[in-house]
């Protein structure tokens, strides 16, 4: 942010997490900035229906917007009731207060809605105090602070209607808060762009890494190699010299050994597998060696993972014991092609069918060229997890620019009324 100049003069706030504020503005708390007293919606569970008068909770803000997609709704005497609390407009802006605190937007529409007590409504005094500019304060490091610090901690956070009216809000006179929020609002909009190619560019990697693993598995690494029909359909053609065989004449499937939650601990000699990896360590171990691991219950089942050294398997992992020689990263990526929770047995927990996946059938590459798709697999997709980890790094560094920006902003930090 150093192409952006300070103020050319600052004064002490008073308030420890703002700080210093430029020497023309002023500070007060938010309960003396809006129209209406600070409400929030009713406390009541009212009868919901399936259509009717859209019905938003804290959940319903999603990215700084109000996302209708999904919602509840109240039928229009309900709604008419609790509007004699609540009833948001166009430029409102709406903070969570329970569960998801410190949540915000700005109500951008201008059909009827109506709010959970989950959420407090706020109303600017137009000629006070922007909406856009208490929004991005309310999300700013400093609001942000504040709000945690003022919350309850019970069995979730809490803010008391009470407490939002303390905040302490920076003001700039409304022109400058405008030119502020505008700035923001371009900024806040190319950042997110950004963010938004990058995590694309994330799928797309991570579509290559499944595309690739899938490739190599079932046709392997010569593209003139001579195929033949697997008489498989999910496989189609697979080289001609290939073998096709049922998983239980390649593998054993069997379940781990339980183990008790007092028997886990953050550290230890050996790791400790559940159905989707390490769940801590423990003293002592089930088994040892190099084995693909199949998760066994849960949303999760078919999940695949791999165990090396001397380790504990528990009841939720299902670990393959080899029949016959194979390499363990082949094998392991070939069943995650196959997509094994498919043969999840539908119940209240989920659970692998592992009698089916035993005949399931597979295509068998020779020992030599089992060992050639395993070390190309391992160096490619290396190199594609660490692409994949410098660009989500890239969008971690992108958003902590864009929280940083927005706090230096409203705080009077640095000045960007030319900005362009």
């Amino acid at each position: 942010m150093t192409r952006f100049r300070p103020y050319p003069s600052y004064k002490d706030s008073g308030v420890e997490w703002l700080g210093k504020l430029p020497d023309r503005w002023g500070r007060r708390p938010l309960k003396r900035l809006v129209v209406t007293s600070i409400t929030d919606g009713p406390h009541e569970t009212p009868e919901f229906t399936l259509d009717g008068i859209p019905f938003l909770s804290v959940d319903s803000i999603v990215e700084g917007r109000l996302n209708f997609a999904g919602c509840r709704f109240i039928s229009v005497p309900d709604h008419e009731r609790y509007c004699r609390k609540c009833r948001p407009t166009r430029n409102d802006v709406l903070i969570g207060k329970a569960a998801s605190v410190g949540k915000i937007a700005v109500v951008d529409v201008d059909f009827e809605f109506n709010i959970w007590s989950p959420l407090a409504m706020l109303r600017p005094a137009p000629r006070l105090l922007a909406p856009r500019f208490l929004y991005y304060y309310l999300l700013s490091r400093s609001a942000q602070d504040e709000i945690l610090l003022q919350c309850t901690h019970n069995t979730q956070n809490n803010i008391s209607m009470d407490d939002i009216g303390e905040l302490a809000i920076p003001l700039p006179d409304p022109p400058e808060q405008l030119a502020i929020a505008a700035f923001l609002d371009r900024e806040a909009k190319r950042i997110d762009a950004l963010v938004e190619k990058k995590e694309r560019l994330v799928e797309l990697l991570q579509e290559k890494r499944t595309a690739l693993i899938s490739h190599a598995v079932t046709k392997g690494l010569d593209p003139n190699v001579r195929l033949k029909d697997s008489g498989v359909e999910w496989l189609g053609a697979i080289p001609e010299q290939w073998e096709i065989l049922r998983i239980k004449h390649l593998a054993l499937l069997r379940s781990g050994v339980g183990i008790t939650s007092a028997d886990i601990r953050e550290a230890g000699p050996y790791p400790v597998y559940g159905g989707n990896g390490i769940r801590g360590f423990t003293d002592a171990h089930s088994d040892e060696g190099e084995f693909v691991l199949i998760g066994r219950q849960g949303a999760l089942c078919g999940c695949i993972n791999y165990a090396h050294g001397k380790f504990w398997a528990s009841e939720h992992a299902v670990i393959a014991y080899p029949r016959r020689a194979y390499q363990v990263l082949w094998f392991g990526e070939l069943l995650r092609t196959m997509n094994l929770n498919q043969y999840s047995m539908s119940a209240a927990q989920p659970g692998l069918g592992v009698e089916r996946i035993q005949e399931l059938i597979v295509p068998v590459p020779p020992p030599a060229e089992q060992r050639a798709i395993a070390a190309f697999l391992d160096r490619e997709t290396q190199r594609i997890d660490a692409l994949v980890e410098k660009v989500k790094r890239s969008v971690e560094l992108l958003k902590e620019y864009r929280t940083a920006l927005i706090s230096a902003a409203v705080t009077g930090k640095i000045d960007v009324r030319d900005a362009g």
